[in-house]
């Protein structure tokens, strides 16, 4: 009895070495960086995602240890461009998004290719020649990218 005790004692301390022990005092990884940079990536017309992509844009704007360090950029491209389009009304969402200092581009080969001109798209929009350009220098400017 004492052995299978010592060998359940041994087989739990095994499990749960390198495992972090948060007390409800913590409150995960510190930003001490003196700036942060995000580029999230849209590149499909679901509402569901739409609306998901800027919620998480305004948590991470809201988040404590990230206020007045956190630039951000909404790359949209594909399907994505629906999010922009005057006739899906996320207008306030968006006009949100940029009063807060958010970037909101969109690829411009997705409107050549769909032939969609920018009297479509809400006045506000900034332009990127591609968005998987946009993706590829901003990774390599060190930005986070965050593709939910």
């Amino acid at each position: 009895m004492k052995l299978l005790f010592l060998l359940l004692a041994c087989c739990i301390a095994t499990v749960t070495m390198g495992q972090t022990n948060y007390s409800a005092a913590d409150t995960g990884a510190t930003a001490n960086l003196s700036a942060y940079n995000a580029l999230y990536i849209l590149n499909q017309a679901d509402d569901k995602k739409i609306r998901g992509i800027i919620r998480n844009i305004n948590n991470a704007l809201d988040d404590p240890r990230l206020k007045g360090k956190l630039h951000v950029e909404l790359v949209v491209f594909g399907e994505g461009v629906e999010a922009f389009k005057k006739l899906n009304h996320y207008d306030t969402l968006l006009v949100a998004l940029q009063s807060k200092g958010v970037v909101l581009a969109q690829c411009l080969n997705t409107m050549r290719e769909r032939k969609i001109s920018k009297d479509e798209l809400w006045p506000f929009i900034a332009y990127v020649p591609s968005g998987n350009g946009e993706i590829i220098i901003r990774h390599y400017q060190g930005w986070a990218t965050v593709h939910p």
